[in-house]
């Protein structure tokens, strides 16, 4: 008898490409912009670092451990699903209010440069304002989706986030960190936009947000001294124009196509923070031209997939993780270009860091932790449109 064989089953060994996977341009953007940082920290910092440690790595051995740390955080925020964000959006507010309390109580907060804004944990200080903005943003992207019908009609509907969100600015002031209130408006202002506000209300506030802002440079001191230094920087270049002066003098030595990496010479000690707040300087300095139409390219793929991830994510209807990627992306583009922009003079000093870049624990951590939350959404929409069974819109 001849044995019959039977037809093999139709198995495919491919994988349905939609459901694995992550969004390859923003991770290979991201990862470049995190190797040029932790090359230009250590080109930037030698000379600081030999000074403050004794040692020229110092501020790059650092860097590397806030790299592995941002890393284990980003991975612990990409497991926890959009939903479980989303429904903890109000203990979210509470924890951001919490931390910007803490930080203003004397003993527990650390004043630097006449400023309390961190808070000690030994390995490295954590700037509150980096996560309390994070949760911030959570929680205004659940907002927008609960009471989207009331946000588009009234202006009660408009007015009522801005309530959490001028407390939290009011903490920040108070610490003083103007440049993050501003970033956090403003971005607060976008997601409301794209939240489908009413333009004339949506005005409205914008006008009071710039209001507000004005009055506070105008009232404080030394805010207006930035701003008058930021007009005419060489009109005081030994003293309130020194930074400044020494910033534009890096920038403008790069040329074309730098002086070459290591070889910057505004480094050694003459550029007060050239490896946080003034590393673009720095980097400007040993890439030129051409070196800065890179980085600004490359945050520009990060803004777009970030964009393009939520634009997904809202074609889903799920609103919420396309509310959350548009104000992340959009918080980390304006960001980047705000810290190039005062690099260059172009805007007064805000202390904010160049993201991915510049040294610093609690920012790096909350920019890591940032790209997790707009990858995790990624993953989800694919897995959605895989007709995954798991997954909810």
């Amino acid at each position: 008898m001849t044995a019959q064989v039977r037809p093999a089953p139709n198995v495919s060994l491919s994988l349905p490409l939609a459901r694995y996977g992550l969004d390859v341009p923003l991770c290979l953007a991201v990862a470049v912009l995190l190797g040029w940082g932790l090359i230009m920290v250590a080109s930037a910092s030698v000379a600081v670092g030999e000074k403050m440690a004794g040692s020229t790595l110092y501020f790059f051995e650092r860097q590397v451990i806030f790299v592995a740390i941002g890393a284990a955080f980003a991975a612990a925020a990409f497991v926890v699903p959009m939903r479980s964000w989303e429904s903890s959006g109000p203990l979210l507010l509470m924890f951001a209010l919490f931390l910007l309390v803490m930080v203003l109580v004397p003993g527990v907060g650390v004043k630097v440069n006449h400023a309390r804004r961190w808070l000690d944990f030994g390995l490295f200080r954590l700037q509150a304002s980096e996560p309390a903005r994070l949760a911030a943003i959570l929680y205004l992207a659940g907002y927008i989706v609960r009471r989207q019908a009331s946000l588009q009609n009234s202006l009660k509907g408009l007015a009522i986030p801005f309530l959490p969100l001028a407390l939290i600015s009011l903490l920040l002031l108070i610490e003083p960190d103007f440049g993050a209130t501003a970033i956090l408006m403003a971005v607060a202002l976008l997601m409301l936009f794209l939240g489908g506000a009413r333009l004339d209300y949506l005005g409205a506030m914008l006008g009071i947000v710039s209001g507000g802002l004005a009055i506070l440079i105008v009232t404080a001191a030394y805010r207006m001294r930035r701003l008058l230094t930021f007009t005419n920087p060489w009109a005081d270049a030994q003293a309130s124009g020194w930074q400044l002066t020494q910033s534009l003098i890096a920038v403008g030595r790069g040329e074309w196509f730098g002086v070459g990496l290591g070889n910057s010479v505004q480094k050694l000690l003459y550029l007060p923070e050239m490896h946080t707040d003034f590393i673009f300087a720095i980097l400007a300095e040993e890439f030129g031209l051409a070196g800065v139409a890179v980085l600004l390219a490359l945050f520009g793929v990060v803004v777009w997939r970030g964009f393009k991830i939520g634009q997904v994510a809202e074609n889903l209807n799920c609103l919420f993780k396309a509310y959350l990627c548009y104000g992340l992306s959009g918080w980390l583009g304006l960001q980047a270009v705000i810290n190039m922009a005062v690099n260059m003079g172009l805007l007064p000093t805000k202390g904010l860091t160049l993201p991915f870049i510049s040294y610093g624990g609690s920012s790096l951590i909350t920019a890591c932790v940032m790209l997790a939350l707009i990858l995790r959404v990624d993953h989800e929409n694919r897995l959605l449109q895989a007709g995954h069974p798991g997954v909810r819109a």
